[in-house]
């Protein structure tokens, strides 16, 4: 089990999708259970871009742990972890960034297109809608497919089949931005800064940090049952499921004179 464990967690921090299909072959249910639990427990650092060298001690230290074995760093190499894991993180917003700057360029460029001010989002009309326009505190329910720069989809409602359904208030800057100059009937191409999609945080292990995302948006109905609405700031607000839609930004709290 020892070995299975290792053979697991190194397939996924390498990322080798032969590999994957190969180690599938011939295991127990319980051991594809254990093979998943590797896939998960690595797609939580996925998104900091190790090497296969980096990965290399990563794999040593899971697999010591689990062996019990006595521990070659000591707790105060957890402050050092933040260090290390934040620098790799400013390398990897920055070279989305870079990354996306030729094809921000190309796509302000593209028939129709508007570059919305000052956020940057650019606006690509695809179909002209004959309803209303929604504001930022409806409900809408949209079709949408979402990929990064080089085409690769990260999340799409056209491919489940199931429309979404959230507060357009409440999702991300470009989403609120975008969507709101469309109308019913109508669809769209929105193609997002990282500033206007999830920042340099990403999101989920899926989106990494500073990535320019692209959405073909399809709006279907302005919904009538609005939670958004009737809100004062306090509750849970209607996320929808997906990555597509993250949740708004916490304001700061304002300071309260003291009686």
């Amino acid at each position: 089990m020892k070995k299975l464990t290792l053979a697991v967690f190194a397939v996924f921090m390498a990322g080798s999708a032969a590999a994957q299909d190969k180690a599938a072959d011939g295991m127990t249910e319980d051991q594809k259970t254990l093979y998943f639990l590797g896939q998960a427990v690595s797609s939580k650092i996925k998104q900091f871009d190790f090497s296969a060298d980096e990965a290399k001690f990563i794999v040593q230290g899971f697999t010591e742990a689990l062996a019990g074995e006595k521990t070659k760093a000591d707790e105060s190499y957890g402050l050092k972890l933040n260090a290390y894991l934040a620098k790799k993180q400013e390398a990897i917003v920055a070279k989305q960034k870079e990354a996306a700057k030729p094809f921000l360029e190309k796509m302000e460029k593209e028939a129709g297109a508007q570059k919305l001010t000052p956020s940057g989002v650019i606006y690509i009309p695809v179909k002209a809608g004959t309803g209303a326009s929604p504001t930022a505190a409806d409900m809408v329910k949209v079709h949408y497919h979402g990929t990064f720069p080089d085409g690769k989809v990260f999340d799409s409602s056209k491919e489940r089949g199931t429309p979404a359904e959230f507060p357009l208030g409440g999702v991300i800057p470009c989403w609120t931005e975008g969507v709101q100059k469309m109308k019913v009937g109508g669809s769209a191409k929105l193609v997002c800064p990282s500033d206007t999609a999830y920042g340099d945080q990403g999101a989920g292990g899926t989106i990494p940090g500073g990535a320019t995302l692209v959405f073909e948006v399809e709006l279907l109905e302005i919904l009538k049952d609005n939670p958004m609405a009737a809100m004062t700031g306090k509750g849970e607000k209607k996320e929808p499921k997906k990555a597509a839609q993250p949740a708004k930004k916490a304001e700061p709290k304002k300071a309260e004179p003291k009686k």
